[in-house]
């Protein structure tokens, strides 16, 4: 590896991550997809859309599809109030949202930092998390939104150009 390659590589290391509250856990994703941060608003309901789906809103002119992670990931009862927050995000290009109970705080985690996820049957699906991370005795789940958001399970995105 030359010079060059090792002083790259070395500061990609370092990433940071939005963390947000779902029932008891704390979830993280890459803060580089995060486009803004907003409070819950009614979407208009798309038929037969999963009920994870809450369905679309108009933002700015762009029509954003609504995901509340809660029901998706199976964790307790999801409410709607002024604390409810939704999580604008920009995948591929794409905008989503995302419905959590609350935003934590913005952490880095060095690449080390990030131990893999275990591979056991749990309702949160494994090929949705990029691992697991500690911060004063919290464990941050850290969650792979471009996958989850881009699966074919949600079907938001043609998979011709996913």
């Amino acid at each position: 590896m030359t010079a060059v390659q090792q002083s790259s590589s070395s500061t990609m290391l370092a990433q940071e991550f939005l963390t947000f509250v779902l029932g008891d856990e704390t979830y993280g994703l890459d803060i580089m997809t995060v486009k803004e941060i907003r409070g819950y608003e009614s979407a208009t309901k798309i038929a037969n859309a999963p009920s994870y789906i809450k369905g679309v809103i108009n933002l700015r002119g762009d029509i954003v599809p609504i995901i509340d992670l809660r029901i998706k990931f199976g964790i307790g009862e999801a409410t709607y109030n002024e604390w409810t927050i939704v999580i604008m995000l920009n995948v591929k290009d794409r905008i989503v949202g995302i419905v959590v109970d609350s935003v934590s705080d913005v952490m880095n985690f060095d690449a080390e930092d990030i131990r893999p996820a275990p591979e056991f049957g749990v309702t949160f699906d494994s090929r949705y998390l990029h691992g697991l991370a500690s911060m004063d005795e919290q464990m941050i789940i850290i969650v792979d939104i471009e996958e989850l958001i881009s699966s074919d399970e949600l079907g938001l995105f043609d998979t011709a150009h996913a």
